[in-house]
């Protein structure tokens, strides 16, 4: 039985409404063509985010730059800290898991504030 905006995947229920609607699409096209139930989903889901624009989807942008006392992790555009550290590498095993857990995305630059990666998108 295809997925409809009503009946849907449990898994996608915190989607953002942008991207669930698009994970439905896919994951009915997966089924119809033989995929099983759950690498349906799971496919779907990850194209759905792929494919929907950043912007739309609803989840947050994060950023770990260099300051004055050390290196810091704030939301895009954000005027407060939300963890902090004197080194990098050691903020970013915490960073990491934050914005794991809040869905984010995640830029991190370099000490010159060139942009170095950006992981979770």
């Amino acid at each position: 039985m295809p997925w409809n905006k009503n009946d849907y995947p449990d898994s996608m229920k915190n989607l953002p409404d942008a991207v669930r609607r698009k994970a439905i699409e896919i994951a009915n096209a997966l089924l119809e063509d033989g995929y099983e139930e759950g690498r349906s989903i799971a496919i779907a889901i990850d194209r759905a985010r792929s494919s929907v624009g950043k912007e739309e989807t609803g989840r947050p942008h994060y950023e770990v730059k260099s300051k004055d006392d050390g290196w810091c992790l704030m939301k895009k555009d954000g005027k407060r800290k939300i963890l902090s550290g004197d080194k990098k590498q050691e903020l970013l095993t915490n960073v990491k898991e934050y914005v794991r857990e809040h869905d984010g995305i995640l830029a991190i630059y370099k000490e010159n504030g060139e942009k170095e990666e950006t992981l979770y998108e």
